[in-house]
């Protein structure tokens, strides 16, 4: 996994992560329908000081599957580090995901 982290502002008042899932050849649509099916990103979405959990797919016909989320600060980012829909997401990623990009910037 790779994460890479830019700060543009000085007062570090939200957390926005772009997440770039490199899956395996024709696995993207399977992972995303897991991840809606499970409701993976509902209970992220549902979770105290999150403000966008959404996935996105590129027009460039990659693999790739992008997830931009937003986060209140480090602290509510730890906790939903520790949720048990966060452990499955991992699960998942074994059987579709080849790589993962982190760019973590503050807002």
């Amino acid at each position: 996994m790779n994460i890479t982290t830019k700060k543009y502002l000085k007062e570090e008042t939200m957390i926005v992560l772009n997440v770039t899932y490199k899956c395996k050849p024709d696995m993207r649509q399977r992972f995303l329908e897991a991840i809606i099916n499970e409701g993976l990103d509902k209970a992220s979405r549902a979770e105290e000081g999150n403000f966008k959990y959404d996935y996105y797919i590129p027009t460039d016909g990659s693999d790739d599957l992008l997830l931009v989320e937003k986060w209140q600060d480090e602290e509510v980012l730890a906790v939903h580090g520790k949720q048990p829909h966060f452990a499955r997401l991992g699960e998942l990623k074994t059987e579709f995901v080849n790589d993962t990009i982190i760019e973590k910037y503050f807002a």
